[in-house]
């Protein structure tokens, strides 16, 4: 696949600028994209997912071959190794990895958009040019260190791990917790409080890479679902960062925090959209198939009930996620965290975790027993759908900030 051929004909805003019959559908160059990475995901890494699953297992083979078909760096300019296209394609991408291997998806998201993304946006022309070409070709893998053993909705707050300046370097010292790509990254986006005095505002951005002193994984989790994305602890016992791993300006890292989240949120829905649209096209498959009473149980009509229910919340998570990471594109560097953009990705992200956990149950129940073995796909599937209603903010904390932006909205019309 060759993102760079397929999206970027127009020469104007990438694959969003193409003009289009119809808003409320993908162009055609976007959906040869989606056309194109389905069949990679499919072949490729589709094949990986039963023992991902089964065994924690981690595939080192895998990022390496999405980086040789273009899948990597897609917001990346070509100078640094990247597509060059938008925020979209990017959903996208993560939209048809996530309908077949859905492990190495979530990895994919985290090291594309909360490393690699992050790093061409937030980072000094001489870190893009270090780290970035071998983030987009795979050969490293990324991750984001943020949340910790006592800071998860309150990461900023509670942020308890510190940077201490030390001559040519800064000295980090505390944890991470709940890290995806955590046991297996070479290049980690880390966050410190290098003034604790000043709170979040005393946060700064670092680039941690495997090998340095005081830097360790302290243990790979095992998880319920999404097995096979390596998720871990990070431990930095005087941990010495060189100074020109400062990212961004020291304790204004917040910024980067905040603006970074919204783009998450906004790329978490696409991923939520590629698990469900499996969902929905496992249950019609196994309708049409599985008889009961002499006859397919698709005949049925609370069968029909179900997969009509399904295909209403696909297709509306569908527009949602494809509205929200549109207006998510064009977010300037240090922009996010506030007003209508943050209410949009937080309602986002909300509404597609909700609605892919009513999808994922309607299809077990269509499947019965079968749905209920271990080694079943649609079980797989089902697994997975708690982790997209706690990362990224719980739901309860977007509907606190989707709350507190109607309110401000509210007050500032008063």
């Amino acid at each position: 696949m060759n993102v760079q051929e397929s999206g970027q004909e127009s020469g104007s805003g990438g694959v969003l600028g193409n003009a289009r019959a119809n808003p409320f559908e993908l162009s055609d160059e976007q959906q040869e994209i989606l056309d194109q990475a389905d069949r990679f995901a499919r072949n490729e890494l589709h094949p990986l997912a039963e023992r991902m699953d089964a065994e924690e297992w981690w595939p080192d083979e895998a990022f390496p071959k999405i980086g040789e078909a273009g899948l990597f760096g897609i917001t990346v300019p070509e100078a640094y190794g990247g597509a060059g296209a938008d925020l979209v394609t990017s959903g996208i991408v993560l939209q048809a990895f996530g309908r077949w291997n859905h492990a190495l998806a979530l990895s994919w998201v985290a090291h594309e958009n909360l490393c690699l993304n992050n790093l061409y946006r937030n980072g000094s022309e001489a870190q893009r040019r270090k780290y970035l070409p071998d983030l987009c070709s795979g050969r490293k893998v990324g991750a984001l260190g943020l949340t910790e053993p006592g800071a998860g909705s309150d990461a900023l707050g509670s942020m308890r791990t510190t940077a201490r300046r030390d001559g040519g370097h800064y000295v980090l010292n505390g944890s991470k917790l709940y890290i995806t790509n955590g046991p297996v990254a070479d290049v980690l986006l880390v966050y410190a409080k290098t003034d604790p005095e000043k709170g979040a505002k005393g946060i700064s951005a670092f680039i941690v890479e495997k090998g340095m002193p005081g830097f360790t994984v302290a243990q790979k989790l095992e998880k319920m679902g999404y097995r096979g994305s390596q998720t871990g602890e990070l431990v930095f016992d005087d941990c010495r960062v060189p100074v020109e791993n400062l990212v961004g300006v020291e304790n204004q890292g917040v910024a980067i925090v905040m603006s970074g989240l919204d783009l998450e949120r906004a790329m978490i829905s696409p991923l939520c959209l590629g698990v469900a649209e499996r969902a929905l096209e496992l249950s019609i498959d196994y309708a049409m198939t599985r008889k009961q009473f002499g006859k397919p149980i698709g005949s049925f009509q609370m069968v029909q009930s179900m997969l009509a229910e399904m295909y209403v919340s696909v297709e509306t998570m569908r527009s949602f996620t494809y509205r929200t990471l549109a207006a998510a594109a064009p977010l300037e560097i240090g922009g996010g965290g506030r007003g209508e953009i943050h209410k949009l990705t937080a309602a986002s992200v909300m509404y597609a975790a909700q609605a892919v956990n009513a999808v994922l149950d309607r299809a077990v129940q269509i499947h019965g027993g079968a749905g209920y073995i271990w080694e079943a796909e649609i079980n797989r599937l089902y697994r997975s759908i708690k982790l997209l209603e706690i990362g990224a903010g719980t739901t309860e904390v977007r509907k606190l900030i989707i709350a507190g932006e109607l309110l401000r909205d509210l007050r500032g019309r008063a």
